[in-house]
């Protein structure tokens, strides 16, 4: 049965947005602040070269599944059996562990609102993720729930972007001839953007819901340039609002940059601007990671398929148990986060390969340009995913 053009196009902005707010998270919003503090205007340039690398790996890796009509593990087996356990083992892994953080933030967001406990707010923001998968019509409403809260996060910090009044012309210039340029920034921006789980998450959910062939390539190409799209707005205007802050001379507090940009912006209004945003930003992560974690093994797994919405409830109740009974655990973030620098780079490069083999996309030909283009992103992600993980690894045991 054919879907509607209205039910299409719904459903290619849930994708995007999906993506966008899977990517928009506490650790997002942290990465901003504190590049932007310590880089000024010249943080235009960083976020300008992470769209790009952005969009040539989101367009690469979604317009294979969609013109395979596979998940990236079922791609990935068809590429060399058993690659496809390994790297739905590497996405679980780094899913659940930032689910964690995620969580954490979620329960920072409920304590500047409330005054509440974070790990009373982390429980409570739990129950409302888990709610949206015990729906009959989950896809749809979690589809809705994303593009609602990514509308509110946006909207807000634009209100403290102009209430902190930064210096546009400045920002304009430097992101085309910046002061310094910062590879490390970029590599982390990417890897926050389209690492790990993110770059999967609007892909998974078009299969999910049938869109897909050559035939839906226009549409899904477009679904996720808007998902890069969606995320580097909020990317801009958080920049922004904290370039205006720091122009000022005024400093940031080092244990929560993003809460004291929206406070030195706003006042006592902008803190809790900051509470909804980060709660926004955090439980919208939290249901993309679990959704899309599931999805990388439910085709591997007869029983997982079957009762795929129990085993995305049980991802997100594990997550807020592990955060409300140790905390946030910093060791294993710290290890996860580095492998989960290899993620983009192993699943692109297997996208890639993927792409040229007839018995996975058929007689579809890969455009030359987006390959070269994905190439050089596994290339250098590969070359700092590498450098993170043996810089991680120490400092485990120190």
């Amino acid at each position: 049965m054919k879907q509607s053009n209205e039910s299409k196009a719904s459903l290619l902005l849930g994708a995007a947005f999906l993506m966008a707010t899977s990517a928009i998270g506490p650790g997002f919003l942290t990465q901003t602040t504190t590049f932007t503090e310590t880089l000024a205007a010249s943080f235009g340039f960083v976020i300008l070269i992470s769209i790009i690398i952005d969009i040539g790996a989101q367009l690469n890796i979604w317009r294979i599944i969609a013109v395979s009509e596979k998940r990236a593990q079922d791609i990935a087996n068809d590429v060399l059996p058993g690659l496809g356990y390994f790297l739905a083992a590497l996405i679980v892994a780094g899913g659940l562990a930032f689910n964690i953080g995620n969580i954490a933030g979620a329960g920072l967001g409920t304590n500047v609102l409330f005054g509440v406990s974070p790990q009373v707010g982390a429980l409570l923001s739990g129950i409302v993720a888990i709610g949206i998968f015990l729906v009959k019509e989950a896809g749809k409403v979690m589809d809705r729930f994303a593009q609602i809260l990514g509308f509110i996060m946006i909207a807000l910090t634009i209100y403290v972007m102009f209430t902190a009044q930064p210096p546009v012309g400045e920002a304009v210039t430097k992101t085309f001839a910046p002061d310094t340029i910062d590879i490390f920034a970029i590599i982390t921006l990417v890897g926050g953007t389209v690492g790990g789980y993110i770059t999967f998450a609007g892909g998974h959910r078009l299969i999910d819901a049938g869109l897909k062939g050559k035939e839906a390539l226009p549409e899904v190409t477009r679904s996720s340039v808007s998902a890069i799209g969606i995320a580097s707005i909020m990317r801009i205007f958080l920049f922004l609002a904290t370039l205006g802050v720091v122009a000022q001379g005024l400093k940031l507090d080092p244990s929560n940059p993003p809460a004291s940009v929206f406070q030195l912006a706003a006042g006592n209004v902008g803190y809790k601007i900051f509470g909804v945003v980060m709660w926004s930003a955090a439980v919208t992560s939290v249901v993309g990671a679990a959704y899309t974690s599931v999805s990388f093994i439910r085709t591997l797994s007869s029983f997982v398929d079957k009762y795929h919405k129990w085993f995305i409830v049980g991802f997100i109740a594990l997550s807020t148990l592990v955060f409300a009974l140790v905390g946030k655990p910093v060791k294993i973030l710290i290890l996860v986060g580095s492998l989960n620098g290899l993620i983009l780079p192993i699943a692109l490069g297997v996208m890639l390969i993927a792409a040229n083999k007839a018995k996975i996309v058929g007689d579809y030909k890969h455009p030359l340009w987006m390959t070269i283009f994905g190439v050089i992103i596994v290339i250098a992600m590969a070359y700092m995913g590498g450098y993170s993980l043996i810089n991680g690894i120490p400092q485990l045991f120190k």
